[in-house]
């Protein structure tokens, strides 16, 4: 149960970084984004999210969390893994599918795992604003206990000025024994004369506000 528990806490809140999703990065283009969030119980997690273009139709993630529950032992995962585009660059829409391997950990059990994925999103504009929006599923397919987690994450976010955007998320994970989903809104402010780009947001378990995380982020572009 502690591992069940623990497996669909890191997928919520160790979710992939709003940037993630169908665009691929141009050839030697990267983007780098961390992250640290914490609870009101002080339950922790960090992210490190690395996208880097290989060639013009291959993006290369790295993706890389930890969390530290008040109640279990240290764990985290580590996935590296390609995404490619399915549909025409010039398409107003984008699909692109991911594959990955790695490893999950909790305490001194390591827990291997392929994750596929399909993502699609687009631009959009709401007025005289623009903005984006993106659907991702995903599934990490366990290869030690067979617990196979499935997550569903929706992303809607808004250019509000040249400086500052803000970004509507639902994650939700599941597995065979468990189902949940969290709410997460925040602000993401683009200095003009800046390289790093702050996000400062909540994360919030639909149906148990006492699961609300505080987020911290830093994002790059290379």
């Amino acid at each position: 149960m502690l591992y069940r528990l623990f497996v669909l806490h890191i997928c919520l809140c160790l979710a992939q970084t709003a940037q993630a999703g169908p665009w691929l990065r141009e050839k030697g283009a990267a983007f780098l984004a961390v992250s640290f969030s914490t609870t009101y119980f002080l339950d922790t997690s960090s992210q490190t999210y690395l996208e880097y273009g290989l060639t013009d139709k291959m993006t290369i993630i790295a993706d890389i969390g930890i969390a530290r529950l008040r109640n279990s032992p240290t764990g985290g995962y580590t996935t590296l893994s390609f995404r490619r585009s399915i549909l025409p660059a010039d398409r107003t829409s984008k699909l692109a599918y991911e594959l990955g391997v790695g490893t999950g950990w909790i305490g001194d059990e390591f827990l291997p795992h392929v994750r596929t994925g399909l993502s699609w999103g687009r631009g959009i504009s709401m007025g005289k604003k623009s903005g984006w929006t993106t659907i991702e599923s995903a599934v990490n397919w366990d290869l030690t206990n067979q617990l196979h987690v499935a997550k569903l994450d929706a992303t809607l976010g808004i250019n509000f000025t040249d400086v500052t955007a803000g970004m509507m998320q639902i994650y939700s994970a599941h597995t065979v024994y468990d189902s949940i989903a969290t709410i997460a809104p925040s602000i993401i402010i683009s200095p003009k004369n800046g390289k790093y780009r702050p996000q400062i947001g909540t994360e919030s378990q639909i149906g148990n506000i006492q699961n609300s995380v505080l987020k911290l982020g830093l994002w790059r572009d290379f």
